[in-house]
């Protein structure tokens, strides 16, 4: 985590070096992604319907790969037992090569994501949406791509709660009170089962 964080400021820093810190805009949505539905009186816009598309199908991907692929079985094994992964013949080096790729892949989308629903980008956009995944992730269940996406949905309800019924101000202060909870309450989190370790 800190080694991340670490590379994350070391990145966002150098590229304000390279392109300054200017917010860019993206180009403004015409044609089907600027159609609006109303369902009651719930406004949902066709960019929301497909950034959902998106994250959904990311995930079921993700979820093929990680249980279905042999680099999946390979990257499960070596996040258990990295010895016992390499004795079984497992490339152990390569496999976290991969895992470091399809991580920055998937961050990439989301960044995409993000820029398009903000319609702005800026090289430090992605911190305080990495946290905040971070704290999902440990919410739902370290190691469960499900338990991410959950955790990540009770964060986006409990923001939206608190800026509508509070003050936005103090919506990533909550965000953060979770983080301590869960780790006090269930450090598994709410999917995540305790295992017992034989010694």
């Amino acid at each position: 985590m800190i080694t991340a964080i670490g590379v994350s400021l070391f990145l966002e820093y150098g590229t304000m070096f390279f392109v300054k810190a200017n917010v860019r805009t993206y180009p403004a949505m015409t044609g089907l992604l600027a159609e609006r539905y109303q369902l009651g009186g719930v406004v949902v816009t066709m960019q929301q319907i497909l950034i959902l598309a998106i994250t959904i199908l990311l995930m079921v991907v993700l979820q093929f790969i990680v249980k279905r692929t042999r680099i999946g079985r390979a990257m499960r094994a070596a996040s258990l037992d990295n010895d016992a992964a390499q004795l079984m013949g497992i490339n152990v080096d390569t496999t976290i090569s991969f895992t470091f790729v399809l991580g920055s892949a998937l961050a990439g989308a989301a960044g995409v994501l993000v820029g398009v629903y903000y319609n702005s980008i800026n090289p430090l956009m992605g911190m305080m949406p990495g946290l905040k995944a971070f704290v999902a992730a440990v919410l739902g269940g370290i190691g469960l791509i499900p338990g991410a996406m959950i955790g990540g949905y009770l964060i986006g309800i409990v923001e939206v709660f608190v800026s509508g019924y509070g003050s936005s101000m103090y919506r990533d202060a909550v965000v953060f009170a979770i983080l301590i909870l869960i780790l006090i309450v269930k450090p598994t989190g709410i999917l995540g089962k305790s295992s017992g370790e034989k010694v």
